[in-house]
């Protein structure tokens, strides 16, 4: 879809939003975290915003909200209309309500020398994350060291001129690449508004504490929603498509210049993809995109890359994921990774792995870190269908750093197939201390889990349903100390375990193999 379309389709009469509620009702959900007599309404076409979609409206809607905040607090007002912004300064106390047919528009970056989006601030740790994880206040909505505010819709944010950003390259003075960009608050709502090509970042908060992400509808060029070094986050009820990034992300940068926890998050309710046109999620058309290599239909949920705090009590529940990446739980640069529960999840035309469980040495932080943990991850009630083959769910530490205490539940994984005996021989690379991707591992020697470097693992009412005939095994495990299967289900057709340096392995009730427990295993194949 051009930006012809875009702007036809969304900037016409009613701008396309998320389900949403009326000013009453989505003030009434806010009003826990607002003080209660700051329920006055501010405007922007009061202050002199046009909402013609072609003059700036940045310094009115400012002015607008320094009003609401000069008054103890208030709700700044989008009627219908097109506000085409530079970055937008939240306040504490300030709620934003986007009417429907509201839409706040980036503009485009400006000519040089010209005053734009403002500068990305200094940060001295900026060569621990990539720059866009670095800098919040180079964004079209900002806000630092605030609280008990909230940006509420039905209307759209629109990120027509911010840049997606690549990896650890500086912007140009004056250009924006996140739509919201919080960093160091506390007490804060985003509900029933939508998002539009978002920039690097749809949604980025770090630091933020007492997080709720609700009902938000997201259709972007690079990451829907990131959480980094946050406390006590809700995500639910959100659908993403993110076709060139991950959709929903918690984050443990170093951005704020210490090691922070991400914690206390649960999302729920969510679907993701990364399967669709731009554009074709918000109008409801679905267009998908092609196989052209340079859409990688990410779109997944993901813990990482970004590991320097850790992650800690998560619970990821009832999600769709449907033609993208699966479910990422990495620790590569030191961090803790545990307690974590995935549970009730549907996943279908998974284009690399399931599942991607990786504890490894990048270590992107300060020196003298050592390498993380992972451990106590429940996983369980998931049913996968359509997977690519390639690959089968990876589940790998590194050498004398172990994944511990892992358990697969009630999982159907039904995928391609088609794997050679030639592949069932495959040395699979370490790669203990490069970016952690599944694609750089390559095919791997087993169809349905291929696990090393792990303790305590535990795999129960587990079937593996190749749709095409397939010659490697359906679990290769290396260097696993106490493994236990039970009811698992595997083609009868091919081998069915290829065990290397295998201490403790316990299998029960599995078809087709009768029960066996082997105590020191150096190479066998069942």
């Amino acid at each position: 879809m051009n930006e012809g379309s875009l702007r036809r389709d969304f900037l016409k009469v009613g701008v396309v939003g998320a389900a949403g509620s009326v000013l009453s009702g989505a003030t009434v959900a806010a009003a826990s975290a607002q003080p209660k007599q700051a329920r006055e309404k501010f405007d922007v076409r009061t202050f002199g915003a046009t909402g013609d979609g072609k003059s700036l409206d940045t310094p009115a809607i400012n002015k607008a909200i320094d009003a609401a905040a000069a008054n103890g607090g208030g709700t700044v007002i989008f009627p219908a209309g097109s506000y085409l912004c530079y970055s937008l300064h939240l306040k504490s106390n300030v709620d934003f309500y986007l009417g429907p047919g509201a839409t706040i528009i980036a503009a485009d970056a400006p000519a040089s020398g010209r005053q734009g989006y403002d500068p990305p601030e200094p940060n001295q740790w900026d060569h621990y994350q990539d720059f866009g994880h670095s800098h919040w206040h180079n964004s079209l909505i900002w806000g630092e060291n605030i609280h008990n505010f909230s940006i509420l819709g039905p209307g759209l944010i629109w990120g027509r001129g911010l840049s997606r950003g690549s990896e650890d390259t500086v912007l140009p003075a004056g250009v924006g690449n996140k739509s919201i960009s919080l960093k160091n608050c506390h007490n804060v709502m985003l509900r029933d508004f939508s998002i539009l090509h978002g920039g690097h970042f749809g949604v980025l908060a770090t630091g933020v504490d007492n997080l709720t992400i609700d009902n938000l509808l997201i259709d972007t060029n690079r990451d829907g929603i990131d959480v980094d070094c946050c406390r006590n986050v809700r995500i639910s009820n959100c659908s993403v498509n993110s076709p060139w990034d991950d959709a929903i992300c918690p984050k443990s940068s170093f951005g704020l210049g210490y090691a922070r926890l991400t914690e206390n998050v649960t999302i729920t309710n969510c679907y993701v993809t990364g399967g669709y046109q731009e554009g074709t999620l918000l109008d409801a058309t679905f267009k998908k995109l092609g196989h052209d290599p340079k859409d990688p239909h990410n779109g997944r949920i993901k813990c990482g890359t970004e590991s320097n705090g850790g992650f800690r009590n998560i619970a990821i529940t009832n999600c769709v994921l449907e033609c993208c990446r699966g479910i990422a739980l990495e620790s590569v640069d030191g961090a803790l990774l545990e307690d974590v529960t995935i549970s009730n999840i549907t996943m279908r035309d998974v284009t690399d792995v399931p599942f991607f469980l990786r504890l490894g040495a990048r270590m992107r932080g300060p020196e003298g870190i050592p390498v993380g943990k992972l451990r106590r991850v429940l996983i369980s009630n998931v049913v996968v269908s359509n997977a690519e083959s390639k690959q089968a769910a990876l589940v790998t530490g590194i050498p004398g750093h172990y994944i511990e205490d892992v358990k697969f539940q009630n999982i159907y994984i039904q995928h391609r197939g088609g794997g050679t005996k030639e592949a069932a021989g495959i040395s699979v690379p370490e790669i203990e201390n490069v970016y952690p991707d599944p694609d750089r591992f390559g095919p791997l020697p087993a169809h349905g889990f291929f696990i090393r470097h792990v303790k305590g693992l535990e795999m129960r009412d587990i079937e593996i349903k190749p749709m095409a005939a397939d010659s490697r095994p359906a679990f290769a495990l290396d260097d696993v100390d106490g493994s236990d299967f039970m009811h698992v289900k595997v083609p009868v057709n091919g081998p069915s375990f290829h065990l290397h340096k295998v201490k403790n392995f316990d299998l029960m009730q599995s078809r087709p193999l009768a029960d066996i427990y082997l105590d020191i295993v150096e190479q066998k194949m069942l």
